[in-house]
């Protein structure tokens, strides 16, 4: 009898390598980035078909800001694009979106398609994709031990009542499990900033594959990698 594959519940994925994808074809960086939103959108229904119940991606981080003011302008046009034609498609593959990050450096009117996505699909019971967009893990937690700290100083919590749990409670992902497996595109090997708290005990995929080339081969591959792996928590095997 041929082995059940082992898919992992939440699968994370940072998006790298779409300016030097269309670097190496002669196009522009923000060729690399509208590229890379369409392999989003693929990557999204594999992911559905495979059995991953949750998929988050890191679109846009808190750094990247600094990078030129003509790409993050071209990065929020694709956004907006993306936010607007989101709702359609997410109600016909019955996908539950959700955005985490820090939303008041955004403009109003990507703040309200945000909030528009979410409200239309949040009675939607298939994958849970998850979108983090103006989104920096040490910038989480800081907002997270703040909403603590107030609780303490109002007399609300007793600081020996402070538990992981209570802090996991207080960050942006608090409606998701933690990452089973992370994927980094295009050779890179860091976390970048990225769901510190949460990847405690995820298995990570590194792969050379730049973002706009990764497509459902790419994730096969990177699922039966996870699959191989003999997953422990405190020595003890899963």
């Amino acid at each position: 009898m041929e082995e059940e594959k082992k898919i992992p519940a939440h699968v994370a994925i940072i998006l790298d390598g779409n300016g030097r994808w269309a670097k190496a074809k002669g196009m522009p960086r923000n060729y690399g980035h509208m590229q890379g939103a369409k392999a989003v959108e693929d990557i999204l229904v594999v992911a559905r078909d495979m059995g991953i119940k949750y998929l988050t991606v890191y679109a846009f981080s808190t750094e990247n800001w600094s990078r030129p003011e003509a790409e993050v302008s071209a990065l929020m046009t694709i956004l907006r694009n993306y936010l607007k034609t989101s709702i359609k498609k997410s109600m016909k593959n019955n996908v539950r979106c959700r955005v985490i990050g820090e939303r008041q450096a955004l403009s109003e009117d990507i703040q309200k398609a945000i909030q528009e996505l979410e409200e239309a699909t949040a009675g939607n019971t298939g994958l849970t994709f998850t979108i983090a967009i103006n989104y920096g893990s040490r910038d989480e937690i800081r907002r997270a031990v703040k909403k603590i700290a107030q609780k303490v100083k109002d007399g609300e919590v007793d600081p020996e009542e402070i538990t992981e749990d209570m802090i996991g409670a207080n960050l942006d992902t608090n409606f998701l499990p933690d990452p089973d497996l992370m994927i980094r595109t295009c050779n890179e090997q860091r976390i970048s900033n990225f769901l510190l708290w949460q990847c405690a005990y995820t298995e990570f995929y590194y792969t050379p594959v730049a973002w706009p080339d990764f497509d459902k081969k790419q994730l096969e591959l990177a699922v039966e990698s996870y699959g191989m792996r003999n997953r422990k928590f405190g020595g003890l095997k899963n």
